[in-house]
């Protein structure tokens, strides 16, 4: 694998209704990003006889791993990092994976969980608002007064942010940044996926809640 460099292009955001539009998406899956695909199952048993093979998984899932982890670490270079060392592992204990204990996706997650709390033991853990790819992120725009709203919702929401606990923050990069699926993330943490799920959809309701500056 050569070493893992972030491609710095993210998609435009719609900053006002970013909190609706993760509230709503909890319903649906994200298209195109399904684990335990044919390809992928055959990927991984190929990978299993020659590391080589596991080319395609690695494209697959490195945006992914590297922003779910970017947004734990405080710099791109551990980030990245952090994340050759997260595959190298993967690739090491692939002949470890069964498919029927749950999809790749979660099995590679939990790999990722577990470097990174081992990175942190000697560090103080974070999850950082500025690495948060596509929808949070802000673009220029022609209308100052569009801009100035922006910048006001971004503020707004980046304290929101920064005022959840550690757990509801690590959900909402499992969900939003390395974009697992609810029973996919449940299997990384841990717990139930309708517990998962509740947790979810309560962290969202209360930031759609305080984005409103609505009293609960």
């Amino acid at each position: 694998m050569a070493p893992y460099a972030r491609d710095k292009r993210s998609p435009p955001p719609d900053t006002r209704k970013t909190v609706e539009r993760m509230q709503d998406s909890l319903a649906l899956p994200y298209g195109g990003e399904r684990a335990a695909t044919g390809d992928e199952d055959a990927a991984i048993r190929a990978a299993c006889v020659d590391p080589a093979a596991f080319a395609p998984l690695y494209r697959r899932y490195r945006d992914r791993v590297y922003w779910y982890v970017r947004t734990r670490t405080t710099t791109d270079e551990d980030a990245a990092d952090l994340t050759q060392q997260i595959f190298a592992q993967a690739v090491a204990a692939l002949g470890q994976y069964r498919p029927g204990r749950g999809p790749f996706a979660a099995w590679l997650f939990a790999i990722a969980r577990n470097a990174l709390a081992n990175f942190h033991r000697r560090q103080r853990p974070t999850v950082a608002w500025d690495a948060l790819p596509g929808a949070l992120q802000p673009v220029a725009v022609d209308d100052p007064l569009a801009a100035a709203l922006r910048r006001e919702d971004l503020e707004r929401l980046h304290a929101l942010f920064d005022a959840l606990d550690a757990d509801k923050r690590e959900l909402l990069a499992l969900r939003f940044v390395a974009r697992l699926t609810v029973g996919e993330i449940a299997a990384v943490i841990g717990k139930s996926e309708a517990a998962t799920y509740k947790r979810l959809t309560r962290t969202l309701r209360a930031l759609a809640v305080q984005f409103e500056g609505v009293e609960p």
